[in-house]
């Protein structure tokens, strides 16, 4: 769950610096607009809590104010008070894409209720057919609800409209490896990894495919790296549990020799 939280929090922190209002909208005009999404940016979401409340004051139909106070306030971690707002954001502006994403987000990772998940994803797909995002987050809700060929074909969809999306690949080799199919997922995680190298679930990924392949030195390697960037204690029971794998016929070899060698020294001293 931190994992979850932390991934959406860069997101949000990049929504916050790239969104701009619209030009019609009386946002655009506002020094304070501008202000409260650069103290979001800047990590001081209490600061732009208050910014946020003070313009939806003056601008109470504006869907924006209320989607921004939302990611605002799950950075101060009120996911409750959160959803509220996104879901204020929506009746002010019922096809806002950006709102209705995340209300998928909340109703996936904070209720664990997939199926208005997919609901939400499924209407920004009709909004915006054109999103690779909107598939990928189509698919990952369904891949959690254990939907695996569904999961496959947003995937897809996501990875046609850009080849390159490194989370789609990933997630799509989770996917494959949730079916056994390995050299299909190893493929997908080594395709991640070309595009974004910093990706560690595609990292993670790898190595059990390896594992899975009896690539062990492989995926010893591959863990090694990702303990290098984060001491993760999964990681290294996952390399040593592997390591044990590895070399078990030394192990077997050595407690062979130490049996022997008892064996002989008690034959000896009954002599």
């Amino acid at each position: 769950m931190v994992r979850g939280w932390l991934a959406v929090l860069a997101v949000l922190v990049g929504i916050g610096v790239s969104f701009a209002a619209d030009s019609g909208s009386p946002l655009s005009n506002e020094k304070r607009w501008e202000e409260a999404r650069k103290f979001l940016a800047e990590g001081k979401p209490a600061e732009a809590k208050v910014a946020f409340e003070e313009l939806l004051g003056k601008y109470p139909q504006e869907a924006d104010l209320h989607l921004f106070l939302g990611i605002t306030l799950l950075r101060l971690r009120e996911p409750q008070a959160a959803e509220a707002a996104v879901k204020r954001a929506l009746a002010v502006d019922p096809n806002h894409v950006e709102a209705r994403t995340l209300l998928g987000w909340i109703d996936s990772e904070i209720h664990g209720d997939f199926d208005s998940a997919i609901e939400e994803y499924t209407k920004v797909l009709e909004l915006r057919p054109d999103l690779a995002e909107a598939y990928n987050n189509l698919g990952v809700a369904q891949k959690r609800k254990g939907e695996l060929d569904k999961a496959a074909v947003s995937f897809n969809q996501a990875l046609q409209r850009r080849p390159d999306y490194s989370a789609a690949l990933s997630n799509r080799g989770w996917t494959f490896a949730e079916e056994n199919k390995w050299a299909e997922a190893r493929r997908d995680f080594e395709q991640a990894l070309k595009v974004n190298p910093g990706d560690d679930g595609a990292l993670y990924g790898l190595s059990q495919s390896l594992r899975e392949e009896r690539d062990y030195a492989g995926a010893q390697k591959t863990l090694s790296q990702l303990i290098s960037r984060s001491p993760n204690f999964v990681y290294w029971l996952e390399w040593g549990r592997i390591g044990l794998i590895r070399y078990w016929w030394v192990w077997l070899l050595t407690a062979i020799a130490f049996f022997l060698k008892g064996r002989f020294q008690k034959v000896r001293n009954e002599n």
